[in-house]
């Protein structure tokens, strides 16, 4: 999982720094997974991560809920190092804005992580996957408002490899490099004309688990 963000931060630290999308913070605590988990967290973490800092009412908009709410989901943002509050309010109590600490993390791959952790990280890609889904729904109800080179340029693809698991990583590692190269940080980085794209790459072993070339049955 990653955010992009607009960020000061100059890009060697930028890159050093974890938490970045050339350094993912690697979480290992399911009670972390579980909170990043909840949809309304995650809309306004990505609010932050892309548009912040903002106030809690700023970030009540975005996530569809009431500025109390909002606080309070911001401060168990907080309690696991995702947010905090931003520096730049300064001493007026009556802005408060909040900046995201984490841009992209990583869950890791270790196969023998516990069942709360596999379960935790579950429920976080499901909720990430509905994001997914309602950002492309939105847009696929609009298409034919948007204008014709964006109609053309936007869409999904599939396809079937037949890979090793290192040849699978390297893959992995390719695809990533590419879209480094465009995710352009920072504001005065982007090109006239360029505009956000929703972007999830998806790699899915489709064999049965006793290694038979097969999907497995029950889908």
């Amino acid at each position: 999982m990653s955010f992009t963000s607009q960020d000061d931060v100059p890009a060697t630290e930028h890159a050093a720094r974890p938490g970045t999308p050339e350094n993912p913070l690697e979480i290992s605590d399911p009670r972390a997974l579980r909170a990043l988990a909840h949809p309304g967290r995650l809309a306004i973490l990505q609010h932050l991560v892309l548009d912040g800092p903002a106030t809690a009412t700023e970030c009540a908009e975005v996530a569809a809920m009431s500025p109390s709410a909002c606080s309070y989901h911001l401060r168990a943002l907080a309690r696991y190092g995702f947010v905090e509050e931003d520096p730049s309010g300064g001493q007026d109590g009556r802005y408060r804005p909040w900046r995201a600490r984490v841009v992209a993390i990583s869950v890791g791959s270790d196969p023998n992580r516990p069942e709360a952790f596999r379960t935790a990280t579950r429920q976080l890609e499901a909720s990430l996957r509905a994001s997914f889904d309602q950002v492309r729904s939105q847009y696929l109800n609009r298409e034919h408002a948007y204008p014709d080179e964006w109609q053309r340029a936007a869409g999904s693809s599939q396809d079937v490899l037949h890979v090793t698991p290192a040849e699978l990583e390297a893959v992995t590692a390719k695809v990533q490099q590419v879209l480094s190269e465009y995710r352009r940080l920072r504001t005065e980085d982007r090109p006239p004309g360029a505009r956000r794209v929703h972007v999830m790459f998806d790699l899915t072993p489709w064999f049965a688990p006793d290694n038979k070339d097969t999907p497995p049955t029950g889908r």
